[in-house]
């Protein structure tokens, strides 16, 4: 087995990006260091023939979920309430990621881990626990609503 901090600098970029692609750049540090804590706490137990990246890729996508809800439940709390939207211009100004953050949990996961963390169909299999054309399957839908979103 490789050691830790070799693996650390292997995967960082990748779920660094999938963090930032499903919690946000306001965020993504947190859940970032809770990730890779996660995964040196588990890396011992980690068999030699696993594929590394879906299975820290799988930490940061429970990591992520573990995120939303936790926001979900506390207020945030604001000096004064603007009387226009706040425009998330960290993608490039056409909100796609904040539209995908908007997807169904499997739709949004299924997503990220597809076109953030570059992963194929078996991988992402793997990091969701079914099978891969079970795995194909949200990939098509929220393709399928992002479209119908960004066309209307």
């Amino acid at each position: 087995m490789i050691p830790f901090q070799r693996f650390f600098d292997q995967q960082r970029a990748a779920v660094w990006r999938f963090l930032a692609a499903s919690v946000g750049r306001d965020a993504v540090d947190d859940v970032f260091q809770e990730t890779f804590l996660a995964a040196l706490r588990a890396y011992p137990r980690l068999r030699p023939d696993s594929n590394h990246q879906a299975w820290v890729l799988t930490i940061a996508h429970r990591k992520a979920l573990d995120h939303h809800r936790a926001r979900g439940r506390r207020a945030v709390p604001v000096a004064d309430v603007p009387e226009i939207a706040v425009v998330d211009d960290h993608d490039g100004g056409d909100g796609t990621w904040a539209r995908v953050r908007e997807l169904p949990p499997k739709q949004r996961a299924a997503l990220l881990l597809r076109y953030a963390g570059d992963l194929g169909y078996p991988e992402i299999a793997a990091a969701l626990s079914c099978s891969e054309e079970a795995a194909r399957r949200p990939v098509h839908e929220g393709l399928k609503r992002l479209r119908v979103e960004m066309t209307a």
